[in-house]
């Protein structure tokens, strides 16, 4: 049909099999394409990009008849539609013989997957990675055909944006309409009646058939589909709170609620933290082709939700006050209080601020503080900056890479080697839109309304040249977000909370230390990267989230002293 994204199924002698394949499964939705070679693909996707269209897909063959390798062809077909995937489907007769060096370049990055092309019907392992990475491919798109929240702005500015990604990393597919496209004017007047207004003040949001929002704040769109902490009560306390929705926190809501606790998650922002921003994490243990961190956290909450966890985005926690004397320990919003019996700290850490007056100026107009997986589509053609070198930053380096003209990593250190995972650095070398300034810092900028532009300054020769710049993504290291937790909770000169044997002797009770996840208040624990001592991983943030479990079954229901373990010699 007409208008609908492309793929494009490449390969001289397999051509016809593989689009058999795709047509009984694809061709309602997607405009299927055949290509015998190289650049035969290469000009059917420049006729579909000439025409305005897009293309969601590449599948080829390993071997072509007119390039020496077939990564020159995918070099060449990333230029047509960076955004687009790539996927190599190498026929059964070549699948093991070309499966090692082709596996080298899957590690770079320069493509998504290595399949075995489907021997018959019903491969379901081949169509469960196609549709992954059409979805993964879907999550991208600016305007998606499937829409669960409907924005009306006249203006993308800094809170329609931040709407924006707050739905995005929800896992709600949304899009914006100007209030004055005739496509729309019938629904502008239902909504008018509906909340019971003659004019509308904007923006305003309608999601999962919930009331319209004329939002002035995040918190006002979280707030309509997911409720406010003063709304929840089981007995009036739960047995477990957990604060912070990241990877810690999810994977305790998750074991906890599976072992019949009674769990409530209060995140500030979206379900996922700093995680859920990141557009790709391919190091996670059991997803070979990667997974983006908003749909890892979104398979956390579904499975935590499934147990029986309420979830409340959206809300600071602004206070902890510890329980004395067998009371419960008390959470406090401004949506309400939490009276929990056990309380798990997992609210991570946040990225430190540039500090450069003119740039804190234009944060949400241009400069982002982390991934900002939304303003990443707007940078489309456009030259941006990201200032870091953690994984993160070499994430959104690259997800930014499918949009932007060019895009430049800024870091203080010599290189990425020190505080960037290999696999990752080499994705990025291998990418042609990036480029690394080592011993490089951004110390001004500006633009009408808009970034416009930065100053770059070299750290070793106080050299500063300026340059065009659309985008800027800070992801500057952690801070640990605890300001709001009681003195009573020990913690180190940098702010992050101390557990386990880490606790200064002098808090430790009867000459023992806490457990390994216990805090210095008896019945609340840390996980995660606001953790002093913690790896800042997804996988050990998980790993934390998990065991702290035991821990608070031991804390509610401790071992009569008589049956204790003997002690350890």
């Amino acid at each position: 049909m007409e208008g609908d994204p492309a793929i494009i199924l490449v390969s001289a002698e397999h051509g016809d099999v593989l689009l058999e394949e795709f047509r009984s499964r694809y061709e309602r939705d997607y405009d299927l394409r055949v290509a015998r070679s190289a650049a035969g693909a290469e000009a059917v996707g420049q006729e579909i990009v000439a025409g305005g269209g897009t293309i969601a897909l590449f599948v080829s063959d390993s071997r072509l008849p007119d390039v020496d390798h077939i990564f020159t062809a995918i070099l060449r077909w990333r230029q047509v539609m960076p955004t687009a995937r790539k996927v190599i489907a190498a026929h059964w007769d070549n699948f093991v013989e070309d499966g090692p060096p082709l596996r080298i370049g899957l590690a770079k990055g320069k493509y998504d997957a290595y399949l075995l092309m489907p021997r018959g019907r019903r491969d379901e392992e081949f169509h469960n990675a196609i549709t992954d990475l059409l979805s993964d491919w879907g999550s991208t798109v600016p305007q998606p055909e499937v829409v669960s929240a409907k924005i009306l702005s006249p203006r993308h500015d800094a809170l329609t944006m931040g709407i924006r990604d707050f739905l995005d990393r929800m896992g709600m597919q949304n899009k914006v309409w100007h209030p004055d496209d005739p496509a729309i004017q019938d629904y502008i007047g239902i909504v008018k009646e509906r909340l019971g207004v003659e004019e509308l003040r904007y923006p305003v949001v309608y999601a999962a058939n919930r009331v319209p929002v004329q939002a002035t704040s995040v918190r006002d769109v979280a707030v309509s589909i997911y409720g406010r902490p003063g709304d929840f009560e089981v007995d009036g306390v739960v047995d477990l709170a957990i604060v912070g929705g990241g990877p810690a926190g999810l994977a305790a809501a998750v074991y906890g609620a599976s072992e019949g606790l009674s769990v409530v998650v209060l995140e500030a922002e979206a379900i996922g933290g700093q995680a859920g921003t990141s557009s790709m994490i391919r190091n996670y243990l059991g997803f070979p082709r990667g997974i983006s961190g908003m749909r890892l956290a979104q398979r956390a909450r579904n499975q935590a939700l499934r147990f029986g966890t309420d979830f409340f985005t959206g809300w600071e926690v602004n206070a902890l006050v510890p329980g004395a004397d067998g009371e419960p320990h008390r959470l406090c919003t401004d949506g309400g209080d939490v009276r929990a019996r056990a309380v798990l700290v997992a609210s991570g850490v946040a990225y430190r601020k540039l500090g450069v007056p003119p740039i804190e100026e234009l944060v949400g107009a241009g400069v982002n503080y982390g991934a900002a997986m939304t303003a990443a589509r707007e940078m489309e053609g456009y030259d941006v900056v990201v200032v870091g070198g953690g994984n993160s930053a070499g994430q959104a380096a690259l997800h930014l890479a499918r949009f932007a003209s060019s895009v430049t990593i800024v870091v203080r250190r010599p290189g990425l080697e020190e505080t960037m995972s290999r696999y990752l650095i080499d994705e990025i070398s291998y990418n042609e839109r990036i480029r690394v300034l080592p011993c490089t810092r951004v110390v001004d900028g500006g633009g009408e309304a808009q970034l416009e532009w930065l100053c770059l300054e070299d750290i070793n020769t106080g050299r500063r040249t300026t340059a065009p710049a659309r985008g800027l993504f800070l992801l500057l290291g952690a801070e640990p977000r605890c300001d709001w937790l009681p003195p009573e909770l020990a913690r180190d000169r940098f702010s992050f909370v101390l557990t386990g044997r880490d606790v200064p002797r002098d808090r430790w009770v009867d000459g023992l230390p806490p457990a390994s996840l216990a805090t210095t208040v008896p019945g609340i624990f840390a996980a995660g990267d606001i953790r002093s001592g913690s790896m800042k991983r997804v996988a050990a943030a998980s790993g934390e989230g998990a065991s702290a479990v035991p821990l608070v079954h031991a804390y509610l229901a401790p071992v009569p002293e008589e049956v204790g373990a003997a002690p350890v010699s």
